[in-house]
């Protein structure tokens, strides 16, 4: 009889592996079932490349009290923008001001007209601290711009105005 004891051990350990090999997978396929509370939005999106957040501050003081400064549609300015040679981003602050009643489509892109980043639709107060590029850049100095295309606030997006914001571009 001791025999048959000893014969069964082996067996016994290797169904309770097996055991809690299902129950560990089961227990994993479970976490992978549980809904996701995100939203797709992200109230901090500083620092995330190509991530549009909602709450987009265009840091541009308005201290002139002149009425017809703050009438029509405010298009955020840049001066120049400063990055590195083989880099896939850059960190320009585009966006909407949320005091706008239009949509806005903004594209990056160089003097010569290769564009660097187009994107979707900006509501008012929407924007974006770092862009993903189309293309890396060689070191040099670059004349580039954003291009505003102001679009109604609608289902067919229907083409406005436009405004330029030209900035230089440092590649280190």
């Amino acid at each position: 009889m001791s025999n048959k004891k000893k014969s069964n051990t082996p067996v016994m350990i290797v169904m309770t592996l097996l055991a809690a090999a299902i129950i560990g997978c089961l227990a994993g396929a479970m976490i992978f079932m549980i809904p996701s509370t995100d939203d797709g939005k992200d109230e901090k999106a500083q620092g995330v490349i190509g991530k549009i957040t909602d709450n987009w501050e265009d840091e541009v003081s308005d201290d002139n009290n002149d009425q017809s400064s703050r009438s029509g549609t405010k298009i955020p300015g840049y001066s120049l923008a400063v990055m590195n040679e083989g880099d896939l981003s850059l960190k320009i602050r585009i966006g909407n001001p949320k005091e706008n009643t239009v949509g806005f489509i903004a594209t990056v892109r160089l003097e010569d007209g290769t564009e660097l980043y187009k994107s979707p639709m900006l509501n008012p107060g929407q924007g974006l601290e770092e862009i993903p590029l189309e293309k890396t850049l060689s070191k040099g100095t670059y004349n580039a711009e954003v291009y505003y295309q102001c679009v109604l606030l609608n289902d067919e997006q229907t083409p406005l105005n436009s405004a330029i914001s030209a900035f230089k571009l440092y590649v280190n």
